[in-house]
């Protein structure tokens, strides 16, 4: 037979005691690994929100447009004969930049002119003169007119004194009173002839001044300050009238033409300063707003403002993409953190606080960019402290904040 083992009440209790001292001992160990894995609190430094006065701009990009654009065309017919400038070739106003060939128009002149000589003549005038008035009555077509009309005046008051005395016939009377009525319509007609013939002499003043002003308009001259900036016409084609030669565009000042957000547009003013910069040039060029469009645009809830950009040098060129700032106010109170302070996640923009030894999230809206710092336009209060870099830190982590 097998032994029996027979435990007494006594041992029992000495088991259960072991069981427990062992069980004890093995939650111990487990729980020592747990306290060693937890990560010391993490160093970080952290700096406060810092409030700056800076001017409050309204960042837009635009496009660079010529001030005046002025396509110079022949006024009259003719064959060109000269150019003298060029694509990109600066013209001054009233410079002379290409010639008609002027033969035909220099005879029509000379043609107006002896037609005018011609009509003076016929008025008694010298034929050189400059001054067209005179008095029908003194020229020698009146004169003859008014003698014979005296004449038959007295013709008829003699016939009428004789009729009296009995001594002539009733038909040399009547004869007497015709001759003065047909004196007196050829004296009429000699006014109305004369006042014709100052008709007909105003009629070639004015052709002469035709002739030569078409004389004139075979030099084109440019209307404005600027340079070429397309040439439409060569040397030796025959041009219609109004067929276009040059295209001369002012290039100083240069009109910036901006879009402005519909939520900026209360803020803009005509008369506020403006910073631009076109690509591949550093500089930053000035402005001013001098025109604001009276209606948004609907189609993309922009209002559309122009500035006038001074341009004496001609480094800037119409055409050009800018990126523009609007100075919208000269002294404005914003918060400021650093920018690698920002943490960005899904578009959402965020800094990292700390509070009771440990990180905390806030979400922030950013502003403008001022150097290395970033506006916080709202989500922050200054003086309130957010860690400088946080890296991978993410919210309720344990840190040391130091600054």
């Amino acid at each position: 037979m097998g032994k029996m083992w027979c435990l007494y009440p006594g041992a029992l209790v000495g088991i259960a005691a072991l069981a427990a001292t062992l069980g004890g001992c093995g939650r111990e160990n487990a729980a020592a690994p747990a306290r060693k894995s937890d990560a010391a609190p993490r160093q970080v430094r952290v700096v406060p929100a810092a409030e700056s006065r800076v001017p409050r701009t309204v960042s837009t990009t635009g496009t660079l447009v010529v001030q005046d654009q002025v396509v110079l065309g022949a006024k009259v017919t003719g064959r060109l004969s000269e150019i003298t400038v060029d694509l990109g070739s600066p013209v001054r106003k009233g410079q002379a930049v290409a010639r008609i060939d002027a033969i035909d128009y220099r005879l029509r002149v000379a043609q107006a002119e002896a037609a005018l000589q011609q009509a003076r003549a016929r008025l008694g005038l010298p034929a050189d003169g400059t001054s067209d008035r005179i008095e029908p009555e003194r020229t020698a077509l009146v004169r003859q007119a008014a003698a014979v009309l005296e004449e038959a005046r007295r013709t008829r008051e003699r016939a009428a004194q004789l009729w009296d005395r009995q001594l002539i016939s009733r038909a040399e009377v009547d004869t007497a009173v015709s001759q003065l009525a047909v004196a007196e319509g050829r004296y009429q007609d000699a006014i109305e002839e004369v006042r014709n013939r100052q008709a007909v002499l105003a009629q070639r003043r004015s052709e002469l001044e035709l002739a030569r002003q078409q004389l004139a308009d075979t030099v084109l001259v440019s209307p404005i300050d600027g340079a070429v900036s397309q040439r439409q016409a060569s040397v030796g084609e025959y041009l219609s009238e109004a067929a276009p030669v040059l295209t001369v565009v002012r290039t100083h000042p240069l009109r910036l033409r901006l879009a402005v957000p519909e939520r900026d547009v209360p803020a803009v003013r005509v008369g506020q300063t403006v910073r631009l910069t076109v690509e591949g040039d550093p500089t930053v060029y000035g402005g001013r707003v001098a025109r604001l469009s009276p209606a948004i645009s609907e189609q993309n809830r922009t209002l559309l403002v122009e500035a006038e950009v001074p341009n004496e040098r001609a480094l800037l060129r119409a055409g050009s993409f800018t990126k523009a700032e609007i100075v919208v106010a000269a002294d404005q109170a914003i918060i400021t953190v650093p920018a690698s302070a920002i943490v960005t996640f899904a578009g959402i923009e965020k800094v990292l606080t700390v509070a009771d030894g440990k990180t905390v999230e806030k979400r922030v809206v950013t502003g403008s960019r001022h150097g290395d710092a970033v506006e916080i336009a709202s989500g922050l209060t200054a003086g309130e402290l957010v860690v400088a870099q946080p890296g991978n830190l993410v919210g309720g982590q344990p840190v040391t904040a130091v600054r």
